[in-house]
């Protein structure tokens, strides 16, 4: 019999690319789409005959709970969240409702209506914050400075409390960023892709950005949701840093993708506004990811550059398709 997997975010790019990999291992996947005047399944064209789509909301409590009733799943990810950084410096109490106490309404859920299943949090490498040890761990102490950041410190400990106060099988992916050709525009990599991609084929004369020293830990998403399900597979619940270990900064990004779209001079296209630059910047994320290599076998094998180029191939094919159709 198949084991059921139930996927909250699965339309966004790491939701999709589980779908697509959950099906190739034989599951069942249930995912989880909240009610939308227009609907964006984009990312999920490939699999939506083979997927099982359920109306709900991580604010809404009933929802979740007739979800998790009707499907009683075996696997639970929950990829659901408001998972832009910068929304949460104006949508703070959304962004609190949504990416922490929504998690909380979720392993309730799964508490009362099926309290066997294995339950998978996506937390992220933000929770770490202002922290003055490179590089970050599984022991790295947490110092959040953004409402998500907190958000996300909320529901890493509501996934632990729960494991630890009930026994439920509940671990956290502490990702550090992964991004793909299926990144959302309001990402700083796909703002960068997508626009230089613009440039190359006449459609734009500038991209406006925010702080362009700022360094990230960058992977490519589909190894990533592959460590996802690792960690469920694993004998016990546990928490896990995956990330690649390098650390490159928004500028290399830009330098890079320009290069590779054969274009000289970038700093002629890019404009630093102020209004993408965050209230409190975290200055230097990077994974130390032994513990994931050495448990679970996991280590991320895209590069920097293969992963930027991944990224342009995708938007410069696109953007050039949109022209000719135009």
């Amino acid at each position: 019999m198949a084991k059921k997997a139930f996927i909250t975010g699965i339309t966004g790019q790491d939701g999709s690319f589980l779908a697509e990999f959950l099906l190739k291992k034989g599951y069942e996947v249930h995912g989880l789409i909240r009610r939308k005047s227009v609907e964006n399944y984009d990312n999920l064209q490939a699999v939506l005959p083979n997927i099982v789509l359920v109306e709900g909301d991580l604010t809404d409590q009933i929802s979740l709970n007739k979800a998790v009733k009707k499907i009683v799943p075996d696997e639970v990810y929950n990829l659901g969240a408001l998972s832009f950084v910068g929304t949460s410096w104006t949508q703070p109490v959304q962004m609190t409702e949504t990416t922490g106490i929504g998690v909380l309404r979720l392993l309730e859920a799964v508490k009362e209506y099926s309290p066997k299943a294995k339950f998978y949090q996506a937390s992220s490498s933000e929770i770490f914050g202002n922290t003055h040890i490179v590089p970050q761990d599984e022991n790295t102490p947490f110092r959040p400075i953004s409402p998500y950041a907190i958000a996300k410190l909320y529901a890493y400990w509501m996934t632990v409390n729960y494991r630890e106060a009930y026994g439920m099988y509940c671990s956290n992916g502490i990702l550090f960023n992964h991004e793909s050709e299926r990144r959302g525009f309001e990402f700083v990599t796909r703002k960068i892709t997508d626009g230089v991609a613009r440039i190359k084929h006449g459609l734009l004369k500038e991209i406006r950005i925010g702080n362009l020293e700022a360094k990230r830990d960058w992977g490519y998403a589909p190894e990533y949701v592959e460590g996802m399900w690792m960690m469920l597979q694993h004998k016990d619940p546990d928490d896990f840093v995956l990330g690649t270990g390098e650390t490159h900064s928004v500028r290399e990004f830009v330098e890079e993708a320009f290069k590779l779209a054969g274009i000289d001079n970038y700093e002629r296209y890019i404009v630093i506004d102020k209004k993408y630059l965050r209230p409190a910047e975290v200055p230097h994320l990077i994974a130390n990811t032994e513990k994931a290599q050495r448990v679970l076998g996991w280590k991320a094998t895209t590069r920097f550059k293969q992963l930027v180029k991944k990224m342009m191939d995708y938007d410069l094919k696109r953007i050039k398709s949109l022209k000719n159709s135009a």
